[in-house]
């Protein structure tokens, strides 16, 4: 089978995996290389949907967009228009055929000592410090977002309780979410940037790796100032509050949803199943006697005694007096899957939004973008 094809003022060569108009290379990533080089193998016949996902997906699930965004870039990229098409055809509900004239060639010598067009520069790298920052900024987003939603539930928890007079119920709200969104921050940011990093190295289990190491660093970091701080204003700390070994665990399970989040087709079920994973990270957390926000801050109630915050409203609400065992590994498991779920469907959603801006959204992945060809 000839692995060269002329068509219009187009070469594609299939053994080089080259796209020529003229002279001059034309830059298309992986997947849509391929789906051009099965239309044009094809010529005259139509392609299903079923057929593009086997040859040229093989097998990922994607949805509907993926192929008509695919379709949409080789038509761009060809000059073709939809509307009036020289290249490209749809066929309504059914695929795509491609209805220019095609010739085959086969065994045409390159010229000798002439090497054939270098490509053109791609328009950025396969993983830049811009896809880097945007995604680390995106996560941390997202964790804010967690800790808004988790502040407010502890928050109203805490201000359902009886508090001392000159102290109002809005207070305890307001100071219990902003110290939660903080909190999330800080972690979001540690976790989020390590995963970012991590896009550095070859594979994407390195994830799993950058998202540990950001939880360590962060939560060692802020224990070691928190418990610093409390020793210097009040005499006294409050004991074993969050720290590296809960930021390592939660962290590691956030870089595991988002490297399965990779598989699930789109940001909200890659978001779901980070979601999962997070929640499992979290009850880990508090079976092996680790503290989230939620320990922490009823670890601050009791060591403080005069304070008032109380999450006794929590303990109550599961059949506890106080918070017990049973509150601290369901408010682990929740903390731990909305936190894993904002952070990941945030860089779920920028990754994909940085693949329509290049061009390049094969899949609705975390999958850092490829060089064209």
């Amino acid at each position: 089978m000839a692995g060269r094809f002329r068509f219009d003022r187009f070469l594609l060569d299939s053994e080089d995996r080259r796209l020529m108009r003229g002279d001059t290379p034309v830059e298309l990533n992986a997947r849509y290389f391929d789906a051009l080089a099965l239309l044009v193998r094809e010529a005259g016949s139509l392609i299903s949907k079923d057929r593009f996902l086997g040859d040229v997906w093989r097998g990922v699930p994607v949805t509907d967009e993926a192929l008509t965004q695919c379709i949409k870039t080789l038509r761009r990229q060809l000059g073709d228009d939809a509307a009036r098409p020289h290249f490209i055809e749809t066929v309504p509900k059914h695929g795509y055929r491609f209805i220019a004239p095609v010739e085959a060639i086969e065994g045409e010598p390159k010229a000798p000592n002439q090497p054939g067009p270098a490509p053109s520069p791609d328009p950025e790298p396969a993983y830049s410090w811009r896809h880097f920052l945007l995604l680390g900024g995106a996560g941390t987003i997202g964790a804010g977002l967690a800790g808004l939603i988790g502040g407010l539930a502890y928050g109203f928890a805490g201000a359902a309780q009886p508090v001392a007079a000159g102290t109002g119920a809005a207070s305890v709200l307001i100071v219990l979410t902003w110290l939660t969104i903080a909190a999330a921050l800080m972690g979001g940011a540690g976790v989020s940037f390590g995963i970012a990093a991590a896009d550095f190295a070859p594979g994407r289990a390195w994830r799993i790796a950058g998202g540990a190491l950001g939880g360590l660093i962060v939560g060692g970091v802020v224990k070691l100032l928190g418990l610093d701080a409390f020793n210097l204003l009040l005499g006294r700390s409050p004991g074993d509050i969050t720290g590296g070994i809960e930021g390592v665990l939660l962290g590691g399970a956030v870089g595991v949803g988002a490297w399965l989040g990779d598989r699930a087709g789109s940001v909200r079920r890659g978001a779901a199943l980070a979601g999962l994973v997070g929640g499992l990270g979290g009850i880990l957390i508090a079976a092996l006697g680790g503290k989230l926000m939620g320990g922490s801050l009823d670890l601050l109630a009791r060591q403080f005694p005069d304070s008032r915050l109380r999450l006794d409203q929590i303990g109550a609400m599961l059949g506890e007096s106080g918070f017990g065992p049973t509150s601290r590994i369901v408010t682990g498991a929740i903390e731990g899957a909305l936190f894993a779920a904002c952070v990941v469907g945030a860089m779920l959603a920028a990754r994909r939004q940085l693949k329509r801006g290049s061009g390049m959204v094969a899949e609705e992945g975390l999958e850092p973008p490829t060089r064209g060809l």
